[in-house]
């Protein structure tokens, strides 16, 4: 039998199938099951930076009520929904589910300052997880921010949490950055023993009827694998640190390439909320195991890199070579 093991920010997994940062782990039933289906590792849903801080808001508001303060103050933070819980349920989940699951559970905290609510991350550590996931989500629509200056507030920050923990520590990064490989180059020099590419920003919409802007969550399809496929396979052997390859994991195919890019894991969530059953993680592992049996590869790590640009016969095909010759194509289309 071909071998799917694979090692991720230390951790030693049976396969590269890992569940990402989803609602998916809110429940500890669905994710006994997709361990039972075969999913190596489990990563927890966020703790957000503004959860922590609405919190301590509130808490200081009723601890210094008739006082000069303004009771509006909180109300500044926008409803995070159902799918952030306070800090305290967070932590309780990370317990459970490490009570629950043999595979390893990896921690989420997304934010973009410094400041206390980092504390959290070791909390996290303390309640039993075995890695955790930094989630650089942010929108600069400041004009007088500067791309240097938002760069180095999220390289002191990822020093900051690693600072903290001595769990393994991964980024999630969106790939809206200038440069993108000198900046994933100082977050691993600052500390992350992982990069996971890439987050997706999830975009507003217009209600015309009722003249609103509407939060809306479109769920990935296989190509949106393409953006994170080509920058791993850029960035592998150039930087070292672990690759995820996370956004549009929906087959087995979609899991090899990322294999072959680079990347240690592939993080898979959307498949699953569509097709709303954790078989899906068996089918696509069965299938990695026959599509390997079937090329003749005897291992998930005989594979890695392997057709990321240092490895392959034309790594121009990466960068502005493949740009042209697509538009080319596009142009010789009856």
């Amino acid at each position: 039998m071909t071998d799917l093991s694979t090692t991720y920010l230390g951790l030693n997994l049976k396969n590269p199938l890992v569940i990402s940062a989803s609602p998916l782990s809110k429940s500890i039933e669905k994710a006994r099951k997709m361990e039972e289906a075969g999913a190596s590792a489990v990563v927890m849903f966020s703790l957000f930076e503004e959860q922590i801080i609405h919190e301590s808001l509130e808490l200081d508001h009723y601890l210094t009520r008739g006082a000069d303060t303004s009771a509006e103050a909180t109300s500044y933070f926008p409803d995070s929904g159902t799918y952030s819980v306070g800090p305290e349920k967070y932590l309780k989940q990370v317990t459970e589910l490490k009570k629950a699951l043999s595979i390893p559970v990896i921690g989420s905290l997304n934010g973009v300052s410094k400041g206390g609510w980092t504390k959290y991350a070791k909390q996290i550590q303390d309640a039993g997880a075995d890695a955790l996931e930094l989630n650089m989500y942010y929108i600069p629509a400041d004009i007088d921010l500067t791309a240097q200056d938002l760069e180095n507030a999220q390289v002191e920050l990822v020093a900051e949490v690693k600072a903290a923990i001595s769990i393994p520590l991964a980024v999630k990064l969106s790939p809206f950055y200038t440069a993108l490989p000198n900046f994933a180059s100082r977050v691993v020099e600052a500390g992350a023993n992982g990069l996971v590419l890439f987050n997706r920003f999830y975009q507003p919409d217009f209600d015309l009827n009722e003249l609103k802007v509407v939060p809306t969550l479109d769920l990935s399809t296989s190509a949106d694998r393409r953006l994170p496929l080509r920058w791993i396979s850029i960035l592998y052997g150039k930087i070292k640190t672990d690759f995820a390859l996370t956004s549009g994991i929906h087959t087995t195919v979609d899991m090899l390439k990322a294999m072959m890019a680079g990347a240690k894991v592939a993080m898979i969530a959307s498949e699953l909320l569509w097709d709303g059953s954790s078989a899906r993680v068996t089918e696509i592992l069965e299938g990695a195991q026959t599509w390997m049996k079937d090329h003749e590869y005897e291992s998930i790590r005989q594979m890695q890199g392997s057709m990321s640009q240092k490895a392959v016969k034309e790594p121009a095909a990466f960068e502005r070579a493949n740009y042209i010759n697509v538009l080319n194509s596009f142009r010789n289309l009856p």
